[in-house]
């Protein structure tokens, strides 16, 4: 006798891997938008001089003045997250900048700005 498959038996059979992945995408889903918001969190603002520049690493070693609540003054590589602000880095100059810190230790500087003779 052959078995006969009817439409119901095959939306019970179904129904397990239905139920599965919608708790599963349910669980994946919060967790995506997280990630998304876990972009730079807290902004300082930095004034410093542009020791050198890695062009391979798009990074900047800045010698940098201590910013309250942070750091002290150091000289450290800083990614910077623009390939055009990255273009405009001369050693030598000096700039103010935004040094952006994500939850996750990561950072970058951005609106990066040659400072004026005025503004020294």
């Amino acid at each position: 006798m052959k078995s006969r498959h009817t439409t119901e038996s095959y939306a019970r059979d179904e129904l397990p891997v239905k139920t599965i992945l919608v708790v599963f995408s349910l669980v994946l889903c919060p967790a995506c938008t997280h990630a998304a918001k876990s972009a730079p969190q807290k902004h300082y603002q930095l004034t410093g001089r542009v020791v050198s520049i890695n062009a391979k690493e798009q990074t900047a070693a800045i010698d940098a003045a201590a910013i309250p609540s942070f750091m002290e003054a150091m000289t450290m590589e800083y990614p910077i997250g623009s390939k055009a602000e990255f273009a405009t880095l001369q050693p030598g100059e000096q700039i103010t900048a935004t040094v952006n810190v994500g939850d996750d230790g990561s950072y970058n500087l951005s609106q990066i700005k040659p400072q004026t003779a005025s503004a020294k």
